[in-house]
């Protein structure tokens, strides 16, 4: 396995594809991941890590729509969510680069 930080970083930020595809900020890291686990040291807990946030975040989000027919506090919560998927992954690749680990709260595990 090989050393590379600036692969792991570009899987982080590969995640804000979403603004631009919808669906592309989960697409490719799953596909960096699934093929760059073996080859590159600590891609799988990057990877793995990734895909449960975003994973996570579209539950939130699925969560967010009957909030917004109820309460109207779903909008609100829908932004949050906008605004946590836009800076996590920014923060956490500076962490990687900087050899830190990185943080994602409100991650539910579901790949272990």
């Amino acid at each position: 396995m090989r050393e590379d930080n600036q692969m792991l970083v570009i899987t982080h930020l590969s995640q804000l594809l979403d603004l631009v595809t919808g669906i592309g900020g989960f697409i490719v890291p799953l596909i960096l991941w699934l093929t760059q686990k073996d080859k590159v040291a600590g891609m799988d807990f990057h990877g793995k890590m990734i895909i449960n946030f975003q994973i996570s975040m579209f539950i939130y989000s699925l969560l967010c729509i009957p909030l917004i027919f109820l309460f109207g506090l779903g909008i609100i919560a829908l932004i949050g969510i906008a605004i946590i998927m836009l800076i996590l992954p920014i923060v956490n690749a500076i962490k990687v680069s900087n050899g830190e680990i990185p943080n994602y709260p409100l991650t539910i595990e579901i790949i272990k």
